[in-house]
């Protein structure tokens, strides 16, 4: 006879969650102005051993410059905007137990002359910040004809000859927000033309018990 001790609510693991319009036209061009006085570095990728590695080859993992936005008076209704976005992803999908965002906002610039991507990837990682990770959260500042190529693709599962089998290629556009757990493999495509722009935020809790 079978006992299920562990009862709860369904969800949805290996699901994204997106919005059209998780900021404004305004929005997008206040960040990308005030975003402009921020300094600005070569993105990095965490190891296996959690090793921190600046990443300057166009055919390596990663080609991509980054921002730290801060958490102060001047951003904090971006935080607070996205920090809503998560609960409600997380209230149709997953159930999460969420409660931290300790990570500053990423603002990340691929540029096609860089061949701009970053390839498949987990959010999640060792060290004390990406451990706690469990809800990604990317909003696209560029509008869709500003450049080609730059997909984000999340995948579901399963892998081919060629990469993940079943993947799927997410909404672009001015504003739109596309949330997944930080678990799922993903990935942006490379650049060919213009410069794709992009926020992200991480928002988790405790370990995965």
């Amino acid at each position: 006879m079978a006992y299920n001790l562990f009862e709860q609510p369904e969800n949805d693991p290996q699901q994204y969650y997106w919005f059209q319009n998780a900021l404004t036209k305004e929005e997008v061009n206040k960040i990308i102005a005030l975003a402009s006085e921020l300094p600005i570095q070569r993105a990095t990728t965490i190891g296996a051993d959690g090793a921190v590695t600046e990443d300057n080859d166009p055919n390596g993992v990663r080609s991509s410059m980054v921002k730290w936005i801060p958490q102060n008076a001047d951003w904090s209704w971006l935080y607070s905007k996205m920090k809503g976005l998560a609960e409600e992803a997380n209230k149709g999908l997953w159930d999460f137990d969420l409660y931290t965002a300790l990570e500053q906002i990423q603002y990340t610039e691929y540029y096609a002359h860089e061949r701009g991507h970053y390839d498949w990837h987990q959010d999640i990682g060792p060290g004390k910040l990406p451990s706690k990770r469990k809800v990604s959260i990317t909003i696209q500042l560029s509008d869709h004809d500003e450049y080609e190529g730059g997909d984000l693709e999340i995948s579901t599962g399963g892998s081919g000859p060629e990469g993940f089998a079943n993947s799927i290629q997410c909404p672009r556009g001015t504003g739109v927000g596309v949330l997944f757990p930080s678990y799922m493999m993903h990935r942006v495509s490379e650049v060919t033309k213009g410069t794709r722009k992009s926020i992200v935020l991480w928002v988790g809790g405790g370990h995965y018990r």
